[in-house]
């Protein structure tokens, strides 16, 4: 019984990140706000993704848990085995991210996304301080993503788009070539998008976690990210 209690509650990992779920988690709470103050005079940005400017993270919108995670955050999943449980996923996030990106005549003309690692959280709070000491945040707490070259954008009516975004990963103060998978679609005034690689753990100096419980714990693992994008 010991063991199915720690089984249900080390088990209990989120969903990847997901452009639907994030799209519904963001209308729902525009419905909620319905009754707030507009912004008028704003163009429509319904129906393109080629909309020239500079958009910034958007770190105050929707909520951040590993229940309802629907505002912007960064994190990493990776696969273990635990003694008389089983195999789990390890989810660790946070959501202290900032950033922007850059639209220019239909391209995505850079980005430059950074998130403070030290902040991170998991699935199962003992595991918290064991995944931040394995990132080194003393010394490096900071992550980033920056954009190698300007990625075409295809033309879109309102409905999701992907495209592969290559750039530079820097992790615990290692920076390696690196494509995320993103998705992206926007909602009214808001860019979502949600992307995701798989990264070798020691490429980056980072030594995954062990105790007495693990059985295996794989050196790769799946960085992942949903972010919203708002004109400053």
């Amino acid at each position: 019984m010991a063991a199915y209690g720690a089984w249900r509650v080390l088990s209990a990992a989120p969903e990847e990140v997901s452009l639907s779920a994030a799209v519904a988690a963001l209308e729902q709470e525009q419905l909620s706000d319905e009754g707030a103050e507009k912004t008028t005079g704003e163009p429509d940005l319904a129906g393109t993704l080629s909309n020239d400017g500079v958009w910034y993270v958007d770190a105050d919108s929707g909520n951040f848990s590993f229940e309802e995670a629907s505002g912007s955050f960064v994190g990493f999943r990776i696969k273990e085995e635990l003694v008389k449980i089983g195999k789990i996923t390890a989810v660790g996030r946070t959501d202290s991210v900032e950033g922007e990106l850059s639209i220019q005549n239909g391209q995505l003309a850079s980005v430059s996304i950074s998130a403070d690692l030290s902040t991170i959280v998991t699935n199962d709070s003992r595991r918290d301080n064991a995944a931040r000491n394995a990132l080194n945040v003393r010394e490096n707490p900071i992550a980033s993503f920056i954009l190698d070259a300007p990625v075409d954008l295809p033309t879109t009516d309102g409905e999701q788009i992907s495209v592969q975004a290559a750039g530079q990963l820097t992790v615990n103060g290692i920076s390696i070539d690196t494509v995320f998978e993103l998705e992206a679609q926007i909602v009214e005034r808001t860019i979502v998008v949600v992307g995701q690689t798989e990264v070798v753990f020691s490429d980056y100096d980072v030594a995954v976690p062990s105790a007495s419980i693990v059985v295996s714990v794989e050196d790769r693992g799946v960085v992942e990210f949903q972010l919203l994008f708002v004109r400053d």
